[in-house]
């Protein structure tokens, strides 16, 4: 029996079909169902011109998964490891319980979860509307959703966004 190249197992179009969105026919039908000709026109018609570029991003062709689990492992070798510092505990000292409590226990580091105390609840609504109204000033957008509801998301996003 001839044995086949491991090449020939790869479902080459799966990653790309997952990943890049939905194909001509769906796009054909929401577009219909705006009524409107063009992914351009939806663009043009959504996303306000303040925000926009004409320059061509240099974002590649596309790859397999293999191919982009190859290339991601690559750049992570690129990593330095580095001794940790954290959570070594300095003994001796006595940690007062209401910063253990609500820094070091701080439910927002690990759930997603918002608490549901309505004291606690409120103040966080509060600081998710003004940060939709602030992003509403700086975009020019008529309205914004602050999606990133936990505290450990919203941080991760915004490093990776300053990082950009």
């Amino acid at each position: 029996m001839p044995k086949a190249p491991l090449s020939e197992l790869e479902q080459r179009n799966d990653f790309i079909r997952r990943h890049i969105g939905p194909g001509e026919e769906q796009i054909a039908e929401m577009l219909n169902a705006l009524g409107l000709s063009s992914l351009d026109a939806l663009i043009a018609k959504t996303v306000p011109e303040s925000i926009t570029t004409d320059k061509a991003l240099d974002i590649g062709g596309d790859q397999t998964e293999r191919g982009a689990l190859s290339y991601l492992r690559r750049m992570s070798e690129r990593n330095k490891v580095f001794i940790s510092m954290i959570g070594m505990g300095y003994y001796g000292t006595k940690l007062p319980s209401v910063i253990l409590r609500n820094v070091l226990e701080h439910p927002g580091w690990y759930t997603a979860y918002t608490p549901y105390q309505a004291e606690v609840s409120q103040g966080r609504l509060e600081a998710l509307i003004n940060f939709q109204q602030m992003v509403m000033d700086l975009t020019g957008m008529e309205m914004a959703n602050a999606s990133l509801l936990d505290e450990g998301t919203a941080a991760a996003e915004a490093m990776a966004m300053s990082h950009r």
